[in-house]
């Protein structure tokens, strides 16, 4: 074979080398058996290390780009939202939407390019792009279509004095949410191992792309949420605060005006679908980012099963304060604003509610964590992006009602007049910071418990078989489960049930095999274990399911106006009008976002327990 192509290096390679002296031209040593799909490099100088540069060079370069593209955008937000001068919305939706068209360019060349090499054997990372996340975003863009045709017809209704980019810009952004989930259904696990650089810059556009879609959207939400709070605050006896409304209406009359007001409500309570969308999009495109180069290990993903068996409790208690959330937030948004009487009662039903729900919440994350704290399984610490990124992403955006919590708790201590409900304010505060710990810790020790390894599955037959007596039976079941015993009964159909993976582990004593091989009954001991541990799993999938729907029901208040940050007016007698709200718009965000992705994260640990 020609040297250069791959041949695989002589162990004397070096040594031939020196060999050769001046009697002729020196050899040069064979280069290294370059991976796949790689240009073959000159061997490394001895003592060098092969660190990747040009990796870590690409992707400094890719983020910074799209971390200018992020900012430049973010500031046209900022000068449309504080009306500055010569910047309209316009503007900024033509800025949009020349991204989302730029975006299309680069995933309709990736989908061509990926189809004209399907033939080939392609990496993926089994962690990434999970069906029930890919059904998720599916669920949303739906929603995020529907959105769009609203606003086609707000549009159409105040065309007279609207630009042609508001027009536009629905468009472009339907056909861009068609495409972009088209696209992350089937490449949402791929590892780019070509061209890498440039898909590390169009990946990157496309993470940035959907996050200024997102801070787009929020802006308008607030804007919506900060005119209907100002107007609230009189009727608390906040008189002395600014009413003054931000009107981006536009200055023309929509026809016929009853279907106007109806799309403006559509387009008000879909806007939040549209805004987790847009986040959850970048969030699956930037693990995408992060696999590009990547090297898969041999590490397989345990493949997760849905079962709804032993997880009445937890889904009565869910569905209870899902149920609970709805007749709540139904009641504030009729009694708050109508007179102060009304307000304050509103204001009080809420704190109680979400009192009593954050300390059930809190009480079930303690019992999950101290279930894992008994158990002595290995935790998985290999390599993954996905699940480095749901931890980040967790504490991250926890940190958004934790400042918003520290600032009510620092306005109840530090005012001079409280007002009688603000009392509760307190406590609910407190208990904000105290169950999003909880359940932090709770998820992030489910998303790292792996599977069981090899010794401890040979351990678990071993024992398990003793016990139950029959060892052909369970032998069959446990090696069709994947090496690990299931809670399922043994196809023999007379063994008892097994229970998982850690059961009779660490608790099978020598004297226990000896007495139980001898033919005698099963020992009381590893049959008690055994049961435990099936009891354990049960009481896992219940805190699971009951934490999911609990983060379902508290992304509800906020998410369609029920926000008493807002509505308290004691924060802003604190700490002014201006920058408590600024606060609160920057940070509230993010505390809904936190919901939608622990319940996320929530499913996935109730589908691997």
């Amino acid at each position: 074979m020609p040297e250069g192509l791959g041949a695989p290096a002589l162990p004397r390679a070096a040594a031939s080398a020196s060999d050769a002296g001046s009697s002729g031209p020196v050899a040069c040593p064979r280069p290294q058996l370059a991976a796949p799909g790689s240009l073959q490099s000159a061997a490394p100088r001895p003592g060098a290390v092969r660190a990747p540069f040009p990796q870590k060079l690409a992707e400094a370069l890719s983020s910074q780009y799209g971390l200018n593209v992020f900012v430049a955008g973010l500031l046209l937000l900022l000068a449309w939202a504080v009306h500055a001068s010569g910047v309209g919305k316009s503007d900024l939706l033509s800025l949009l939407s020349a991204l989302m068209l730029l975006q299309l360019v680069w995933m309709l060349w990736y989908v061509r390019r990926s189809r004209a090499h399907r033939r080939l054997i392609r990496l993926q990372d089994t962690h990434a792009g999970a069906s029930w996340l890919r059904g998720s975003i599916t669920l949303f863009a739906v929603i995020t279509i529907i959105l769009g045709g609203l606003k086609v017809g707000y549009f159409v209704g105040f065309s007279k004095c609207l630009s042609a980019a508001e027009g536009v810009f629905p468009v472009t952004h339907t056909v861009h949410t068609l495409l972009q989930v088209f696209f992350l259904w089937g490449h949402a696990k791929d590892i780019i191992q070509s061209f890498k650089t440039l898909e590390r810059f169009g990946v990157i556009h496309s993470v940035f792309t959907n996050l200024l879609l997102w801070a787009n959207g929020v802006l308008n939400e607030s804007k919506h949420q900060l005119n209907e709070h100002k107007e609230r605050l009189i009727t608390l006896g906040f008189g002395n605060i600014t009413t003054a409304l931000d009107d981006h209406t536009p200055q023309c009359n929509c026809s016929p005006l009853p279907l106007c007001s109806a799309i403006s409500h559509g387009i008000y309570y879909l806007s939040p679908f549209n805004i987790e969308y847009q986040i959850l999009a970048s969030t699956m495109l930037y693990v995408l980012w992060k696999n590009i180069g990547r090297k898969v290990d041999n590490h397989q993903h345990q493949k997760m099963q849905l079962t709804s068996s032993g997880v009445v409790v937890g889904a009565a208690l869910g569905l209870t304060a899902l149920a609970a959330t709805i007749g709540v937030v139904v009641v504030y948004l009729i009694r708050i604003g109508r007179s102060k009487t009304k307000s304050e009662s509103a204001l009080i039903m809420f704190y109680l509610y979400a009192i009593v729900l954050l300390m059930l919440m809190g009480a079930a994350g303690l019992v999950g964590i101290r279930i894992y704290r008994m158990d002595e399984k290995s935790l998985d610490e290999s390599k993954n992006p996905a699940r480095k990124l749901d931890s980040d992403l967790l504490v991250g955006t926890a940190s958004g009602s934790w400042l918003i919590s520290w600032g009510s708790i620092l306005a109840i201590l530090c005012a001079e007049d409280r007002p009688p409900y603000t009392w509760y304010s307190l406590p609910y505060s407190v208990l904000v910071i105290v169950e999003k710990y909880v359940q932090n810790l709770f998820i992030i020790e489910s998303a790292h418990r792996g599977p069981e390894t090899l010794s401890e599955d040979i351990r678990t037959l071993r024992v398990v078989t003793v016990c139950n007596g029959s060892a052909s039976g369970l032998a069959s079941s446990c090696l069709e489960a994947g090496g690990v015993a299931r809670d399922q009964p043994p196809r023999g159909g007379h063994s008892p049930r097994a229970a998982s993976g850690d059961a009779c582990l660490g608790g099978g004593s020598g004297e226990e095999e000896e007495e139980s091989g001898s033919g005698g009954p099963p020992s009381p001991a590893c049959c008690l274990r055994s049961l435990q541990g099936t009891a354990k799993r049960r009481v896992l999938r219940n805190v699971a399911a009951f934490l999911f729907l609990c983060n379902i029901s508290l992304w509800i208040p906020p998410a369609f106006g029920c926000r008493p940050e807002y509505d308290n007016g004691l924060e802003e007698i604190v700490f002014g009008f201006e920058p408590w709200i600024i606060v609160v718009n920057l940070a509230m965000p993010f505390s809904i976002f936190y919901r939608m992705h622990a319940a996320a994260s929530l499913f996935e640990v109730y589908c691997k327990i």
